[in-house]
């Protein structure tokens, strides 16, 4: 699969996709179990930290992670199904704030993002170079659904280095 091209997204996007190998489908896969396992190597006790005020602990970033892979196979799916109708954009802020993953095990956290990347890539699995090429808008946004494989991959790639680097 060849890489988007700088008119198939937001260039706010571009530092995610950036960092994401040319065989995408590959590190989406090997991710699903590689975040998980490095999340579970990260004590409980430092689960509830945050390197700054104001800043998400590392459960929140890990809910953040979990609740954004959510939203960008939703636009994954509707926009690879030729699903025309714009989508609207999301405030993760709000989206973590209202949570409560504060109340959660970084263990279960870890668990569930291995299970929706999992279940993200029984559908990614099925998508041919067509279904690929088909661009949407989300957010007000012209993006492609191979974008969106490139999106997911980098998002967890740039909050994972995140947490080695600021939380760890």
């Amino acid at each position: 699969m060849n890489r988007p091209t700088a008119d198939e997204y937001p260039l706010y996007y571009k530092g995610y996709i950036d960092t994401v190998n040319d065989d995408v489908l590959t590190e989406l896969q090997l991710q699903a179990e590689s975040f998980a396992a490095f999340l579970r190597g990260i004590p409980e006790a430092k689960a509830s930290f945050a390197y700054a005020e104001d800043k998400w602990t590392i459960k929140e970033l890990v809910g953040h992670v979990i609740d954004t892979e959510r939203i960008m196979a939703y636009r994954l799916l509707r926009i690879s199904r030729n699903d025309t109708t714009p989508l609207a954009g999301f405030d993760e802020n709000h989206y973590v704030t209202n949570a409560h993953f504060s109340d959660r095990s970084l263990s279960s956290l870890a668990d569930e993002f291995a299970s929706v990347r999992k279940s993200n890539m029984f559908l990614i699995s099925t998508l041919n170079e067509e279904e690929l090429s088909r661009v949407g808008v989300a957010n007000e946004k012209p993006i492609s659904a191979r974008a969106l494989l490139f999106i997911l991959a980098g998002h967890l790639n740039h909050h994972r280095r995140i947490l080695q680097e600021r939380y760890l």
